[in-house]
């Protein structure tokens, strides 16, 4: 029997990606319990051997497989040469997670995936095996979370436009880029610009002009306006804020997520009117979430001044 033809109904799903701490096991919690009460046969599967303290149970995992700790003290790797080696095995051992995939499908799967950038900007396993999950009709998006602290940080917010760029570039799946941990963006600071302008990606020589305003940072203006000339003629990155508190924060990554992995035009989503629209204005939502999200941090401000001058 073929590879396609052992699973010949389609599936569909997400592999969470991004860097450490940027919360993608959260994430995969909360969106599993969203779309549970949606009415959704949802299943996480752990593809994080490092992950060891999962706030849920998972469908599958593979600790079955393959564990970091073992790695590490079998063949005297650290953690990165360590998730390296985890990856070429899991990629090296394609049928085992076939076979246990068997038993979820009907299920839309989530894939919590590890937090080494380079996995998903230039080594190949994890983009091997995601290539596999597509010929055994898994339609996947690729949902990759970014702290959104580095919003406040110029500097470190055309890095992580670099990286987000060259992560969509290599994973070559539909991909949907995630401002996390919204709820607390206030924490880290006052932004330089509304918040729409790092959802959207808008021009960013006004980023350069602004870290020009940094000693530091004047000596190296000629290497960011480079890098922002790269990002901005591939014209593909933008994000969408999320806060895995807010209902309607979740249904508008859903929206964006189904829209991309097709999910929303498969035979097992119900073709109201509703859905399809919902589906196919996506910058209509966009704007809303970001304008919701803009308008709480603005007004957290607003109260934080006010505070200030009453101590006055």
């Amino acid at each position: 029997m073929s590879e396609g033809s052992r699973g010949s109904s389609l599936a569909f799903g997400q592999v969470v990606i991004g860097p450490p701490g940027s919360g993608k096991t959260t994430y995969c919690h909360a969106m599993h319990t969203f779309l549970s009460q949606l009415g959704r046969s949802v299943a996480v599967v752990n593809l994080d051997p490092a992950n060891e303290a999962l706030p849920c149970p998972c469908a599958l995992d593979i600790a079955e497989l393959v564990t970091l700790p073992d790695v590490m003290d079998s063949l005297g790797l650290g953690p990165n040469g360590g998730l390296i080696y985890c990856m070429e095995y899991l990629e090296a051992n394609a049928d085992w997670l076939r076979d246990r995939l068997q038993a979820l499908r009907g299920h839309y799967i989530l894939f919590d995936c590890p937090g080494q950038v380079e996995l998903y900007t230039h080594h190949g396993a994890l983009k091997n095996v995601f290539a596999q999950l597509a010929k055994w009709n898994f339609r996947l998006a690729a949902v990759h979370l970014v702290d959104s602290h580095y919003c406040t940080d110029p500097g470190k917010f055309i890095s992580v436009l670099c990286t987000s760029l060259s992560t969509m570039l290599h994973v070559e799946l539909p991909h949907v880029n995630i401002l996390s941990k919204m709820d607390l963006i206030e924490q880290y600071g006052k932004l330089a610009f509304n918040l729409d302008y790092y959802t959207e990606v808008l021009d960013l020589s006004y980023l350069v002009d602004h870290l020009a305003s940094d000693p530091f940072f004047r000596n190296f203006r000629r290497l960011n306006e480079k890098l922002v000339e790269v990002i901005e003629d591939y014209s593909l990155v933008s994000f969408v804020p999320l806060n895995v508190q807010d209902k309607q924060s979740m249904r508008q990554v859903m929206q964006a997520v189904d829209k991309a992995n097709g999910y929303s035009f498969g035979d097992q989503e119900h073709r109201s009117l509703e859905a399809l629209m919902s589906a196919a204005v996506g910058a209509d939502f966009h704007f809303s979430s970001t304008l919701a999200v803009q308008e709480k941090y603005v007004q957290s401000q607003d109260k934080a001044v006010e505070e200030e001058v009453m101590d006055l």
